[in-house]
């Protein structure tokens, strides 16, 4: 097996949204509806800016170029086809990660906002839970990097 086949990926990563994307509640914080403002940024219905956390922009490109489909937490196994066995799920709330993980979800405690860290240590232990699923030893190369054997 060569390359990606040696590093199991996720076929869908899900992010719960508030407190792990950004830093409040879309419900209670921010007022629909949204607009674009200057330089990219999003304005709610007050002219407030609404702001993800530091990291998130690049975890959410790290993804798209490794290409790993994403999506906002919902009913996501029916509307997605995608086992929850091949899903990787981020969350900033114990009761969810513990209730998701019990359904087969390899899932990732966000408690200060999403970083390219978490994303590093949710695709790790989603290789390590899928190997031996797929029967294959995740020897995940450094992103960029190639896979080498001894």
């Amino acid at each position: 097996m060569e390359g990606a086949d040696m590093c199991p990926r996720p076929g869908l990563v899900v992010f719960d949204l508030d407190f792990t994307l950004w830093p409040f509640w879309v419900d209670t914080h921010v007022e629909p509806p949204f607009r674009q403002g200057r330089a990219s940024s999003v304005l709610d219905a007050r002219g407030r800016p609404v702001r993800l956390y530091p990291e998130v922009l690049a975890v959410l490109e790290r993804l798209q170029g490794l290409g790993v489909p994403m999506a906002a937490a919902s009913r996501l196994q029916q509307a997605s086809g995608v086992p929850f066995s091949q899903m990787l799920f981020f969350d900033d709330e114990e009761r969810n990660v513990r209730e998701v993980s019990q359904l087969g979800v390899t899932c990732v405690l966000v408690p200060h906002g999403m970083t390219q860290a978490l994303l590093t240590q949710g695709l790790e232990a989603f290789a390590r839970s899928a190997a031996p699923r797929l029967g294959v030893t995740p020897l995940c190369p450094p992103e960029g990097g190639r896979n080498t054997r001894d």
